[in-house]
């Protein structure tokens, strides 16, 4: 695991013993909404969705997290609250779980892992307030534009139902957009 995230700290290298390997086949959940989130999760190999469900019963994509993606539950509410969300593989994946309390306790301390942090708090909340005024002040084809030019892996790996989900969309809007932009071939 180390080796293709480069040059640890030590006592990062330490609690990394811990990290067990989680083998989740499509479909299945990491985390399900009233679970209690403890764990740093870096994903090996797979993809995975965080998606919310609504009072109807409709999924709502929040995020997606592919190869070499570390996320963990980088707040207090996160990780002392029962979770409002899902977490859960689009394809079969492998992904490591790291108890949360014990690196945040190896680590506590070193400079690097509070600057890690800082720039995740940072990278999370410019993300938010990006979607959201795009939500506000951007068509839909200029949403999937950006969403080409940001994530241009996710085209090729994650299902259109769950990049509309992503967009604001319905899937059958998305592919109406993508035959408008030349992208489907009839």
């Amino acid at each position: 695991m180390s080796r293709r995230l480069g040059p640890l700290p030590e006592p990062l290298l330490t609690v990394l013993e811990l990290a067990q390997a989680c083998t989740l086949v499509r479909g299945q959940a990491l985390l399900r909404a009233g679970d209690t989130w403890r764990h740093a999760w870096w994903v090996e190999r797979g993809a995975l969705r965080l998606y919310y469900i609504d009072r109807d019963g409709t999924a709502s994509n929040k995020n997606f997290f592919l190869e070499d993606a570390l996320f963990w539950p980088i707040t207090p509410s996160l990780r002392e609250q029962p979770a409002g969300f899902f977490v859960e593989a689009m394809e079969d994946s492998l992904v490591w779980a790291l108890p949360y309390a014990a690196m945040a306790q190896a680590m506590h301390g070193i400079s690097a892992w509070a600057e890690l942090q800082y720039r995740m708090l940072c990278t999370l909340l410019d993300d938010k307030m990006q979607r959201e005024q795009a939500f506000l002040q951007s068509s839909a084809r200029q949403r999937y534009e950006a969403l080409l030019r940001n994530h241009p892996a996710w085209k090729d790996r994650i299902a259109l139902k769950h990049l509309a989900s992503y967009l604001g969309i319905t899937d059958v809007s998305l592919s109406r957009l993508r035959s408008r932009m030349g992208l489907i071939r009839g």
